[in-house]
């Protein structure tokens, strides 16, 4: 992999080291932070490309950590949560998180995960059919800027969230499964991925919708998955 900064973020310093050297073997370079206010001051240091973030912290925790972030930048966070409820992965989503491992969590599993929001970051919308402006009555994707408007109007996106939008915006009225949603967003087959992408879909229709209850724009074709419509 190229030369990539990552943010690993943890009150268990057995953890951090940890997660140092499975990283530093992929050649990643690992930054460390004991709770969100000494990543936040990290993050106004350095070049991150990516944060690993612990929920469960004293001072500023990884949920509260995740929204501060999510203020100014949408680099990629990948929530650790010492939890195995659907709730405290769901609620971090919800705050902006692209991803999360449940501790105890396998090394593989999280180099994988690691590597695969590297990619969606660094390389987004690198593939043939890049810098094309899409407009779907108001809403606008511009791939060459990476940004998406509503009326005039940048909308902030995380990079998952605008991957989403991305493929369904560059094949507007085809339908999706969930299954395809979160192989094409997240590059890596899905294993039960429904809460996920629901959770993506929702946040993306409250930034780009004016009534997210009654969706002009990306829709469900209920018992098959989602469509931005024409």
């Amino acid at each position: 992999m190229e030369s990539y900064f990552v943010l690993v973020v943890d009150d268990d310093k057995e953890i951090r080291d940890a997660i140092e050297i499975y990283l530093k073997n992929e050649g990643i370079t690992v930054i460390k932070a004991k709770d969100g206010i000494e990543a936040i001051e990290k993050l106004n240091e350095h070049t991150i490309h990516l944060i690993i973030l612990d929920i469960m912290m004293p001072r500023l925790d990884g949920i509260a950590t995740t929204f501060k972030i999510r203020e100014k930048q949408n680099i990629p966070i990948i929530i650790l949560s010492a939890k195995s409820e659907d709730m405290d992965k769901i609620h971090g989503l919800q705050v902006g998180a692209d991803d999360y491992v449940t501790k105890p969590f396998n090394p593989l599993e999280l180099i994988a995960r690691v590597k695969s929001q590297l990619r969606r970051y660094v390389t987004l919308g690198t593939y043939e059919g890049n810098n094309k402006v899409i407009n779907l009555r108001g809403l606008t994707l511009d791939q060459a800027a990476k940004e998406v408007t509503v009326n005039g109007e940048v909308v902030k996106l995380t990079p998952t969230e605008y991957k989403i939008v991305e493929l369904l915006m560059t094949n507007a009225g085809r339908v999706f499964s969930i299954d395809e949603i979160y192989e094409r967003a997240w590059k890596e087959p899905g294993y039960n991925p429904e809460n996920t992408v629901a959770v993506h879909i929702r946040k993306i229709r409250e930034k780009i919708e004016i009534d997210p209850k009654n969706p002009r724009y990306l829709k469900v074709v209920w018992g098959i998955g989602y469509k931005m419509e024409k």
